[in-house]
Parts: structure tokens; sequence; C-alpha cells
């Protein structure tokens, strides 16, 4: 899918600052520093589109860029070790239930995780509850070039073990690699939502 605009389009931190939706939506699930902005500035060709920051936490509520009009992407907050008070995160994780639980428009989430890592308790989570919402999902795992190939290969291999029989894709962000793969799996998603 070749994107020609794709811009800033709104941000809640409160379910009622959540807009109409306009067009199908995927969400982007993930740890404060998985690299979900740099993914999605990669998918989008966009360099500055979503703000990329060495301080995990910077994204606070849900995050909407328009793609061409034709697709959302909505960036969720970050979990884990972001430096946010617990009142703050647990705000965070009230609304991202309620988008997920409420969203008609959403067609399906991404959960980032480092391949370095491979999924946490916080990811285990987040699919056990897209499962009970009968929402579709794909695992994406992100920074494969920070690894040799050799232990790239392993590291798959460990992993495709730890998430079975679940569907996972590999990105680099900084390559470009995955990407292509990752727009096929949204545009199959799209158009399960179309046709449902």
């Amino acid at each position: 899918m070749k994107i020609s605009q794709a811009e800033f389009w709104a941000a809640a931190s409160s379910e009622r600052e959540i807009p109409a939706a306009r067009c199908p939506e995927i969400a982007v699930a993930g740890r404060s520093n998985v690299g979900k902005s740099s993914l999605i500035n990669r998918m989008t060709g966009r360099k500055r589109l979503a703000r990329t920051s060495s301080t995990p936490g910077c994204t606070r509520g849900l995050i909407f860029y328009s793609l061409d009009e034709r697709l959302t992407l909505v960036d969720l907050p970050g979990y884990g070790w972001a430096k946010r008070s617990m009142d703050e995160r647990a705000g965070w994780k009230r609304l991202v239930e309620r988008y997920l639980e409420k969203r008609q428009a959403l067609a399906g989430v991404l959960i980032l995780i480092d391949v370095r890592r491979g999924p946490q308790e916080e990811e285990r989570m987040l699919a056990a509850y897209l499962e009970a919402q009968e929402l579709p999902f794909v695992w994406i795992l992100t920074k494969c070039d920070k690894l040799k190939r050799s232990a790239l290969h392993a590291r798959l291999g460990e992993i495709a073990d730890e998430l079975a029989p679940a569907e996972f894709l590999t990105t680099s962000s900084r390559t470009g690699a995955g990407v292509a793969e990752l727009w096929r799996w949204l545009e199959k998603a799209m158009s399960r939502r179309e046709a449902g």
C-alpha cells in the first residue's frame, strides 16, 4: 500500500476526546521503548510523523494518524517502565480498554515486541485480552537489525515456540525489512472488517 498523505489527525487523553471514526483503524501497541513511533514513521515514509524519543513513555493518550483517509493508525500509550505516575498509567489502561472494547472501526491490533526481549507478561496479557474481545491481532518483532543473522535465526526459533500457534512478522524500522509484509497483513485486516 503506497501512502501519498500521512498526517497527525487527533489526540485523545480521555474517552470523550476520541474522535468519530472516518475509516478503518489499526491500533499499535507495545512497551514504551519498543519502537512504535519509528515503525509508524517507516510504514508511512514520513521521518517525523510520529514523535520519537530516547525517553520512554512520551505517548500520552491515543494518537490518531490519518493515511490517505483510507486508514487510521492509532498509537496507544506505551506500557512497561514508562516514568509516569501510577494514577496516570491506570488512566491510560482504562482509556485503552474502552477504546479497544467499543471502537467499531477497529480492524486489528499490532502488538510490538523487541526481538531481543521476546514477549513479556504485559504483551501476553494484552494478547489474551484481544482474544477475549475477538479482535484480530498480529505480533510484530521489532529491531531485528540489532542481531546478527545467525543470532536472529536462533532467536526467531525460540520466539516461534513461545508464541505458537500465533502469527508473527519480523521488522526493522532502520532498514525497512518486513514492512511490505506488515502492509499485506493490514490490507487483509481491513478487507476482513469491510466484508464483515
